[in-house]
Formats: C-alpha cells, structure tokens, sequence
C-alpha cells in the first residue's frame, strides 16, 4: 500500500511542477515525472507477489502458471507508454528550443508578454 500512496505523490509533484512552475524546461521535467508516475502505478497494478514471468517452462502445468504467472499486459501497456512518451519528450525539447532561438527565454509569461 505505500507503494501506492509514493506513487501518487510522485504523480502530484509532477502535476505541481506543470502547473506552479514557469520554465518550460521544469514543465517538460515535470511532465516527464507525471508520465513515469502513471507508469509505475501501471506496473504495480500487475504485479504479483512470489510471481513467475510468463513463459510456460517444460515440466510446469498450465495451471501452475495462471496461478503464480504475473499479467503481461501491464508490463505491454507500459512499454508502449515508454515509447510515446520518449516521442512526445522530444518534440516538447524540439519545440522548447524553437521557442528559445525566437525569444531568448524559457520563461512562458515572458513569452507570453513578448507574443505579438
């Protein structure tokens, strides 16, 4: 049960650092945290104690495995999560630096004073 609660205190200082912070760059930081809080609880929703991967081994029964097997699809979801997240972290960097090279600031309420 603490694990849970640590993660959604990870998935709340994520959120904090998106909507207190002003930096872009502490934005996509805290974006990123978010995206691996969800992460984490995804996994931890699948896990099982004292449990095998599952892949079925010569001398197991299917039944050993459905009993002490983890749920792959968690372990699925999360990976494709890890990669949309790793597209969506690069764009974000490509179009922070675009913003860079056009006002010489990461500061968004001095982009936003500037925008015109």
């Amino acid at each position: 049960m603490i694990l849970y609660f640590l993660t959604l205190v990870l998935f709340v200082m994520g959120v904090y650092c998106l909507i207190a912070k002003k930096n872009i760059i502490k934005k996509i930081i805290g974006l990123t945290i978010t995206d691996y809080a969800i992460n984490l609880f995804i996994i931890l929703i699948g896990y099982r104690a004292n449990g095998i991967a599952p892949i079925m081994f010569k001398n197991m029964t299917m039944q050993e495995l459905t009993e002490r097997g983890v749920d792959p699809l968690p372990q699925a979801l999360v990976l494709t999560s890890i990669v949309i997240g790793l597209g969506v972290l690069s764009m974000m960097t490509a179009i922070c630096l675009r913003l860079y090279e056009k006002y010489k600031t990461f500061d968004m309420s001095e982009i936003n004073r500037l925008k015109g």
